[in-house]
């Protein structure tokens, strides 16, 4: 009864030590006092300042946009990319494979600076014709969708190796084009591979930093390089209540997720 009592009250310091900080950061976006020492009563003053503040819903609205973006169409390339290697020999797949999975265990200040010093070769090669790059939105996509690309093919191979290549196969015999049985065969059977790809994707570009910071040109910026801008001369109580507003919407998709097969569980027991 001890050794139960330790294990549970273990497991509720860690829990303790993972949300206390978010509980710091919910109870200081209801401070309407500036200072974070001292409680100056319940307000939602930061809330409404916060959709009136253009800068931070624009640095959301880039954060959004280029995190579906980058998941979109790193999704795409790297389902085609997995299926190009599924159709490989096994010693050429291994070799390939291998080279998808290093961007993942490489650190993301060397990918960083790696896409900045490739984004201005462009650039110099580009003004020898006229043209030009210019480091914003496009780079910050760019980089984006190449960081993301390893974890889409790392979740969909596994889908990949469970297809059952007979039904393909027979979907051909009957008169079925390529493409069209790849749509109604192949795909439906990997797409929670797929998914489970983009949703990493999406989550990945949505938190990333290092990357951003080194891809992205003045005048742009996500939240991540717009929260650290302000580390310096003071993070404004407007991002203390963003950070909330984001929580509690992961809080919530978290719990609709998992109603779901619940709720179908029951169903099908009963019947």
């Amino acid at each position: 009864m001890i050794r139960n009592f330790f294990k549970k009250l273990y497991l509720v310091f860690i829990f303790i030590l993972l949300y206390a900080p978010i509980g710091t950061l919910i109870v200081l976006s209801f401070n309407a006092s500036k200072t974070r020492a001292k409680w100056g009563g319940f307000s939602l003053k930061w809330y409404v300042s916060l959709f009136d503040n253009e800068q931070i819903l624009q640095a959301l609205y880039n954060t959004l946009l280029i995190a579906l973006l980058s998941a979109l169409i790193a999704t795409v390339i790297g389902t085609m990319a997995s299926i190009a290697l599924h159709s490989m020999k096994s010693r050429t797949r291994t070799f390939w494979m291998s080279m998808a999975n290093i961007p993942m265990l490489n650190a993301e200040i060397v990918t960083g600076i790696s896409l900045m010093l490739l984004f201005i070769a462009a650039g110099n090669f580009l003004s020898m014709f006229g043209a030009s790059l210019t480091f914003g939105f496009g780079t910050i996509l760019i980089g984006h969708i190449t960081f993301n690309l390893p974890y889409v093919i790392l979740s969909v191979m596994p889908k990949l190796r469970q297809v059952n290549i007979s039904t393909y196969e027979a979907a051909l015999d009957i008169g079925a084009s390529p493409l069209y049985a790849f749509f109604k065969v192949v795909l439906p059977d990997i797409m929670p591979g797929v998914l489970s790809g983009f949703l990493l994707a999406f989550t990945l570009s949505l938190d990333d930093f290092i990357i951003t910071h080194f891809v992205k040109g003045p005048g742009v910026d996500t939240l991540s390089t717009k929260i650290y801008s302000e580390v310096r001369k003071g993070i404004k109580p407007e991002m203390y209540a963003l950070s909330t507003l984001v929580f509690v919407a992961v809080l919530l998709l978290l719990f609709i997720i998992n109603y779901k097969p619940k709720k179908k569980t029951n169903e099908v027991a009963r019947a």
